[in-house]
């Protein structure tokens, strides 16, 4: 049991840190894009992060998975954030290196985070438990695939387009 609980306080601090640098590169970036997208995940992140804390303390009183506490958590809308910020402009907005660093850094967190729900659902015998961290590992798969999507985007634009719009190229 001990070493569950200290799986959840990594999962806690992860959830917190991952708050803190996406609220500060929300404020940070001029590109509508990469605010929007540090700007949601920074929110479902908080989210996560008050679930676990509730969490944390019921399974730390009673030694046990908590039946009373509601653990539901919003499903991601990270997908549609890429989608909603290119239909208001024109062409995908220019990226700086920070930026960049900024998504690269956050796809890194995400994966750590699915590999670590993923471990958390695998230890459980609980249905529970096990259905929640599997949501929690899906709701972080999310986010790594809607970043990797937006780095992509921010290095190349065309090939993002292209891909995206199925174009052909028939040489006619």
């Amino acid at each position: 049991m001990k070493d569950r609980l200290d799986a959840l306080e990594i999962a806690l601090t992860n959830e917190l840190r991952e708050y803190e640098f996406y609220k500060m590169n929300a404020e940070r970036t001029t590109n509508p894009l990469g605010k929007a997208m540090f700007e949601t995940i920074a929110q479902e992140e908080l989210e996560h992060y008050e679930r676990l804390q509730e969490l944390h303390k019921v399974w730390e009183k009673n030694n046990t998975w908590p039946e009373t506490i509601p653990l539901k958590v919003n499903k991601t809308n990270v997908q549609n954030i890429l989608k909603d910020v290119l239909e208001r402009v024109a062409e995908a907005p220019p990226a700086d290196m920070d930026d960049l660093e900024a998504i690269r850094t956050a796809i890194a967190f995400e994966c750590d985070g699915v590999m670590h729900y993923e471990l958390l659902k695998q230890g459980s015998t609980e249905p529970n438990e096990k259905a929640f961290f599997n949501l929690m590992a899906n709701i972080e798969h999310e986010h790594f695939v809607s970043l990797k999507d937006t780095e992509e985007l921010l290095v190349s634009p065309d090939a993002w387009f292209r891909m995206r719009e199925r174009g052909g190229l028939d040489g006619g």
